[in-house]
């Protein structure tokens, strides 16, 4: 895939997940469960990020739509998460959708975060943070918007070290991977 189609998949993806994101806040919105469906797609969330099969069935499209469903009823059942949000996953697997889920969690948080009147953030560190760490790294994040900030944490181990914060649109990429990598770029042009 070229970089531009990488671009525009990445762009489908976001449309996607914008369009089920907005469908689901209006809907948890109308019945008075904003906080409930949150809770469930943090656990939700966290069930795909502890499990690379998980994310294998929800990302490939070489499981069948049967399949698809039949294992995000599952996790939803032993996640025991809201009827609200178990009939958004049972939709989301039928229109063969689960590609963009985590897309569609983070849409989710974004438009919450404006709606409370905070800002989105996201951490991405290649060891857990502790509640230490996460609470200097928000109040940091704080001081600089000027605003509450609802921070979201996740693990990449092939970040080697440092962090990668996501703010907005904005992003600051202080991993070593990314160090090793410009390191590297600038040692093949000597």
């Amino acid at each position: 895939m070229t970089a531009g189609g990488a671009a525009q998949g990445s762009g489908v993806v976001a449309s996607i997940a914008e369009r089920y994101a907005g469908a689901l806040f209006d809907l948890a919105e109308e019945a008075g469960s904003l906080e409930t469906v949150e809770r469930d797609l943090a656990t939700l969330g966290a069930a795909l990020d502890a499990s690379g099969e998980l994310r294998a069935v929800f990302q490939s499209p070489i499981y069948a739509a049967d399949e698809q469903m039949r294992v995000a009823q599952a996790i939803a059942a032993r996640a025991g998460v809201s009827p609200l949000t178990a009939n958004f996953l049972s939709l989301v697997a039928k229109n063969r959708r689960l590609f963009a889920f985590q897309a569609m969690i983070a849409a989710f948080r974004a438009r919450l975060a404006a709606h409370r009147g905070e800002i989105a953030a996201e951490a991405i560190s290649a060891a857990p943070l502790s509640a230490e760490q996460e609470k200097r790294l928000r109040t940091e994040i704080e001081s600089i918007v000027g605003k509450a900030v609802n921070l979201s944490t996740r693990v990449d181990e092939a970040l080697l070290g440092g962090l990668v914060v996501k703010v907005g649109s904005k992003m600051i990429d202080s991993s070593l991977r990314t160090k090793l990598n410009r390191m590297k770029s600038v040692m093949k042009e000597a």
